[in-house]
């Protein structure tokens, strides 16, 4: 006797808890990455640190870590300038090199997740 199974399909369910898993993975990822470079950034009052931000364009799936004082580019791209131990120029870009399986695996693994609800 043959035996009949019902199989119900949802995508757009598990397409939207996918989306859900990648922006909150996204999100993890870039607070990550600004935790790394903010004990990599020139320091002298602290500006510049307290200035970086993460943000997620959930619409795009794109995420970014940024620096908002006028130097912040100065102080990234010139490698001549001197900086207390510990701290460089590079401050995001070496991170960003040097975390990146790291932070594509808080992706991956946040995309998983949202697949077990």
């Amino acid at each position: 006797m043959p035996q009949r199974i019902r199989l119900n399909w949802n995508g757009r369910r598990v397409t939207e808890q996918q989306r859900a898993g990648a922006v909150r993975g996204l999100r993890m990822a870039a607070e990550h990455l600004l935790g790394e470079s903010r004990q990599e950034v020139p320091l002298e009052e602290g500006t510049l640190e307290r200035s970086g931000v993460a943000s997620v364009d959930e619409a795009s799936l794109q995420a970014a870590v940024s620096y908002d004082t006028p130097y912040a580019v100065r102080q990234h791209e010139d490698l001549d300038l001197r900086h207390d131990a510990g701290r460089k120029a590079k401050y995001l870009e070496d991170p960003l090199n040097r975390e990146r399986g790291t932070m594509l695996e808080i992706i991956a693994a946040q995309i998983r997740r949202s697949q077990r609800g």
